[in-house]
């Protein structure tokens, strides 16, 4: 199974914000990934859909990769908390207000999903696969009230 990641560093975002987009594609195909973030109306989602293209581009790069971009999926997406650059703003009476503007590191790994291999079932499998059925014990309490 081949997995890849890209990491962007230094996004103008707060990880909170980026984290909500992250949630969005988390899980999904690349297609299905590309398609969402294409559509969300946040700032952030055209940066992730940067570093989407570039864990899926590493993928096709790795040695072993099957060459189908349609069998990767999402395997983990997710913003760590940057720098914050500090800021002065003048306030009222001489004073100052101190403004942070949060930067975020956005993450994204992407794997090739499992080929799913049918496999023929022999004639005396199907009895081995059938689960036994469990026999349920009678609640204490039930059994206390009938004594």
């Amino acid at each position: 199974m081949i997995e890849a990641h890209a990491i962007a560093r230094g996004i103008r975002t707060s990880a909170q914000k980026a984290g909500l987009v992250c949630e969005l594609i988390r899980g999904k195909g690349v297609n299905q990934a590309l398609a969402t973030l294409q559509f969300t109306r946040k700032t952030v989602a055209r940066e992730l859909a940067k570093v989407l293209r570039s864990a899926v581009a590493n993928a096709q790069q790795a040695p072993g990769f099957g060459g189908d971009v349609e069998r990767l999926f999402v395997v983990a997406c997710y913003a760590n908390q940057g720098t914050s650059m500090k800021r002065v703003r003048p306030a009222p009476m001489g004073r100052a207000f101190r403004v942070t503007k949060r930067t975020a590191h956005l993450t994204v790994r992407v794997a090739e999903r499992p080929l799913k291999i049918a496999r023929a079932a022999a004639d005396g499998d199907d009895a081995a696969k059938a689960k036994p059925a469990k026999a349920r014990k009678a609640p204490a309490r039930a059994a206390a009230a009938g004594a």
